[in-house]
């Protein structure tokens, strides 16, 4: 989900396994811990459009760096605080070095051994580690020029480890829910686990938990307030995942419902939110040779999807089929993509799961999201990836009417 949802969701937490001990950085940890898993988007600057796409969500949002890098940033932590516990060494720098050069070789070695082709590991691992360690650096620096001493106490490393494993696991936990989906088991398969219950952005999940945190993070340290706002955001945000999850299967049934009345021989079909809401929902059936694609609003006077037929059209990449990013496109979209020529340069690969405006025009759809594929040195490479309306303004307009029932909004 979006980084602002995985920040609130660190920072509480945070506040559940250490607030009491160390008040307000519990929560700070927590959030700083909750948004680590997303630095792999740092794979953007020094690598393709393609393996950038690979790489996000896969080794840093596994279970296993889940597991690995609380133990680096545990120790790192509570050495920033002056902590002794009996680990060399004991000199903050000296442990700051060591846990850079930890992450760097951690990050280096799981990216490395994932099943996908990914180019640039060694500077993406440099960007990421380099970036992880930069929060304590950057904290160390705050103490030192702090005028009074804190009043917060400094935890053992072993508590500081666990604060950050529960506030890194739950990042791709929670992303997981979403259509996009996480690879929870690099570097050991390249799985990712999507289960479709809520959008990337959705503000009824989001503004309620941040709303109880701020509140929390006002009352006093270890006091009974404190804690029960911060499980108050806690519970109202897993009720409303709940809730989304019953959206979820309800939607599917109405496609599932959909599909037969018109008679469709399906071969696969997957259904997801659209963006901000749980409300309206994409719906996309695999056939043989189309796909059919529609929204379902739950304001709909009617239980059912407009399907709006898509061809696959896989010949046109069939002699590439086996190249490196097609392969990997084909993997990220999981098979529920449709190609279109855009001139005789440029094929685009649409990823259906997540819609089509104006599918009903001639053309090619306009595609949520979408690859501009180009031939160079005899294979079909990423030049662009487009996530999002072209004409957000006019695209967000549409959805919110469309959400609201009207059949005719052009999304």
């Amino acid at each position: 989900m979006d980084s602002l949802t995985q920040i609130t969701l660190g920072a509480a937490v945070g506040e559940v396994v250490l607030g009491k001990k160390a008040g307000n950085r519990a929560m700070v940890w927590g959030a700083i811990a909750g948004t680590i898993p997303d630095l792999d988007i740092f794979a953007n600057f020094v690598t393709d459009p393609a393996s950038a796409l690979a790489y996000h969500r896969a080794f840093t949002h596994s279970l296993t760096f889940s597991f690995v890098t609380p133990i680096v940033l545990g120790f790192i932590v509570h050495r920033l605080y002056g902590g002794k516990d009996r680990l060399w060494p004991t000199n903050f720098w000296s442990s700051l070095g060591i846990s850079w050069l930890a992450l760097l070789l951690m990050i280096f070695g799981g990216s490395a051994l994932m099943p996908l082709p990914v180019k640039g590991i060694p500077q993406i691992a440099l960007f990421v580690s380099s970036v992880i360690i930069l929060f304590p650096l950057i904290f160390y620096a705050r103490e030192k020029w702090r005028r009074t001493p804190s009043s917060n106490e400094n935890p053992g490393w072993k508590d500081w480890s666990i604060l950050f494993f529960f506030s890194i696991v739950t990042h791709p936990l929670l992303d997981s829910c979403t259509t996009y989906g996480t690879q929870l088991f690099e570097p050991f398969s390249s799985i990712r686990v999507a289960w479709n219950v809520i959008s990337v952005v959705d503000p009824l999940y989001t503004v309620p938990f941040l709303t109880f945190l701020i509140v929390a993070s006002r009352q006093k340290r270890g006091s009974f307030t404190r804690k029960k706002y911060n499980w108050a955001g806690i519970i109202i945000s897993s009720i409303y995942m709940v809730f989304s999850s019953f959206l979820m299967f309800k939607a599917q049934n109405v496609l599932d419902h959909t599909a037969k009345n018109k008679n469709l021989q399906v071969v696969n079909r997957v259904v997801g939110p659209t963006i901000l809401n749980s409300i309206l929902w994409n719906g996309c059936i695999e056939t043989d040779s189309f796909f059919y694609t529609g929204l379902y609003s739950f304001f709909d006077d009617e239980p059912f999807y407009e399907l709006t037929p898509i061809p696959k059209n896989h010949h046109l990449i069939k002699d590439h089929w086996e190249d490196e990013q097609v392969k990997i496109l084909r993997w990220f979209s999981n098979g529920f993509f449709s190609v279109y020529p855009i001139d005789d340069k440029i094929l685009r690969l649409g990823d259906l799961r997540f819609g089509a405006v104006n599918a009903k025009g001639d053309g090619p759809p306009n595609f949520i999201f979408y690859f501009d594929m180009q031939l160079q040195n005899g294979e079909l490479r990423a030049i662009h990836v487009q996530q999002g309306p072209k004409d957000r303004k006019a695209g967000f307009s549409a959805l919110f009417r469309r959400l609201s029932g009207e059949k005719d909004a052009n999304f």
